[in-house]
């Protein structure tokens, strides 16, 4: 597994932080500094983190190479003066860049996975996730005997790595326009040594799958309205637009998705898309449809099936 670089220790580039580099001495010290600048910042999250505790705990501990489970233990420790300087200049550039943790460290999470990220990519974050694990068990009852599943959309290929997982002898398309978000998704299917069972596919929605049709579709795509788009957060803004943008009501591109999914859907198959908080307007752009909206720890308004038939 590919463990996220850290390079060469910063030294703080602003008064603020440079006297803290000869006052702060211990975890302790760097946290607190670190939550009282994120707020006052006005920092956004949700890129791995909620709030800005949970990220100065995460941005400390990956800086300092320890455990990410296990903070308490070092809340006390002293650390050098090299320590104390490479924690500052992380926490000063997530407040001067408005750069997600997870493009700083190169590792986002979902579950007990780690994958690798940077800018090439949307940071890793899906309902779906959490779904995989379940196996779909309703729709999909022998998860064996799958043959055949697709990531449409894949960005960082964390959702087809999950499928691979789950479904053991299965063979995974993993597909996305973007060259550069497919460039990340390869070190992600071989950091996890998946090269015979994932194939990554450059294509624009199923333009490229001629003749492909599969038990199971699921898809993360880009889903924000154009009013969301105006006023993203900074943070968001560094991401890939193409990766967010759906559009005038975000569904633009879900139109597509569902137009032509029963085309390469096996009998049987079913398709499982993310919209976020877009229900309303899925229901309103498609009010002869009847999806089943399945439920995830965030809601039950976020993820919804349909079955081939459904489409046809």
């Amino acid at each position: 597994m590919r463990s996220a670089g850290h390079g060469a220790a910063r030294e703080p580039r602003t008064p603020l932080y440079a006297e803290a580099a000869r006052d702060l001495r211990s975890v302790r010290d760097l946290l607190r500094f670190g939550v009282s600048r994120f707020e006052q910042a006005g920092l956004s999250f949700g890129h791995g983190s909620d709030n800005a505790y949970d990220e100065a705990s995460y941005l400390i501990l990956h800086t300092l190479h320890l455990p990410l489970e296990r903070l308490d233990p070092f809340l006390d420790a002293v650390l050098l003066p090299d320590e104390v300087r490479a924690v500052l200049a992380v926490l000063e550039q997530r407040v001067l860049e408005r750069l997600p943790a997870a493009y700083m460290t190169h590792e986002a999470w979902l579950g007990d996975c780690s994958f690798f990220v940077d800018e090439r990519a949307i940071v890793p974050r899906s309902h779906i996730a959490e779904l995989i694990d379940e196996g779909f068990s309703a729709w999909l009852p022998d998860a064996g005997a799958l043959s055949d599943v697709l990531d449409l959309c894949t960005g960082s290929g964390c959702l087809a790595v999950l499928l691979a997982a789950a479904f053991p002898n299965a063979r995974v398309d993993a597909v996305d326009l973007s060259a550069d978000a497919l460039d990340v998704a390869r070190i992600n299917v071989e950091d996890y040594a998946l090269e015979q069972r994932v194939t990554l596919l450059r294509s624009d929605l199923f333009a490229g799958l001629k003749g492909r049709r599969y038990s199971l579709i699921v898809s993360n795509p880009p889903y924000v309205d154009a009013d969301a788009m105006n006023d993203l957060p900074a943070e968001y803004q560094r991401e890939p637009a193409q990766a967010l943008a759906g559009g005038e009501d975000g569904m633009d591109i879900v139109r597509r998705i569902l137009a032509h999914a029963h085309q390469h859907l096996l009998p049987g198959g079913i398709l499982v898309v993310e919209v976020g908080s877009g229900r309303a307007a899925v229901e309103a752009a498609f009010p002869q449809l009847e999806p089943t909206w399945l439920a995830t720890q965030a809601g039950d308004d976020l993820v919804f099936l349909l079955g081939r038939d459904q489409l046809a």
